[in-house]
């Protein structure tokens, strides 16, 4: 993976005016090899942008995969947190949580659409998150099923509230997920206490198949770490890109 075919790569960094945050937030979108602005390119959305970037080498792995296994060009947007406030913004109890959602869907959505020649159907926008992140990612997923309807988790922090959510609706059989935990995810420590994820995910991942959600599900050997999600991430890059 350190061959420079693959590390070397365009980047750029943007500053999105949300007036629902009343701030700016820290973007970075990868721009694929051969990019050109009269074509058009399907788009990962990714929480945690910086982590996705640095631990995850989304946009190495992508790279990889358009130049030796002919995967569709696609556009990456990484959007970064104030670690400080990320359970505020993901947590479905987080006090910053509604507005976040609104900034993701109705501002920073239509700003990269606005710059970028990202494709502006729900098929070629997938939204990805790790942990919290993989939250975050499905609630917006259902609260704006005009935007997202492909949803990858990495761990999914998905706790009673989310399941709540998940039992509002009657029929998800328009909603795809990817969903990774690992086997070692029984006693992960987060800044909220001690949860068991795999059982948590496994809970969710009934709910999801008994309203009919397009869903592949994944339980491997891995702990709650980057480390384990970045090896499993080309998989996943090829079940949306493929």
């Amino acid at each position: 993976m350190d061959d420079t075919r693959y590390t070397k790569r365009t980047i750029v960094k943007e500053d999105v005016p949300s007036a629902v945050l009343n701030e700016t937030r820290n973007v970075k979108i990868y721009l694929p090899p051969g990019y050109n602005e009269l074509l058009s390119y399907p788009v990962l959305y990714c929480q945690d942008g910086e982590d996705f970037f640095n631990f995850g080498r989304t946009a190495t792995h992508m790279t990889k995969l358009i130049l030796d296994e002919g995967l569709e060009p696609a556009l990456i947007v990484g959007v970064d947190v104030d670690k400080k406030l990320r359970n505020d913004e993901y947590s479905p109890e987080g006090s910053r949580f509604r507005t976040y959602c609104r900034f993701f869907a109705e501002e920073l959505v239509p700003y990269v659409e606005a710059r970028y020649p990202a494709r502006k159907d729900a098929a070629s926008r997938v939204i990805a998150g790790d942990s919290l992140g993989g939250t975050v990612s499905l609630h917006i997923a259902l609260d704006y099923p005009e935007l997202f309807r492909r949803v990858l988790s990495l761990s999914g922090a998905f706790f009673p509230s989310s399941r709540e959510r998940i039992a509002e609706e009657d029929d998800l059989s328009w909603l795809q997920l990817y969903m990774l935990v690992g086997l070692q995810e029984t006693a992960v420590e987060t800044s909220r206490g001690t949860f068991d994820f795999l059982e948590e995910n496994r809970r969710t991942r009934e709910l999801l198949e008994s309203r009919d959600a397009d869903l592949v599900y994944e339980e491997k050997d891995g702990k709650h770490l980057w480390g384990f999600w970045q090896k499993e991430l080309p998989g996943a890059l090829k079940l949306f890109f493929g």
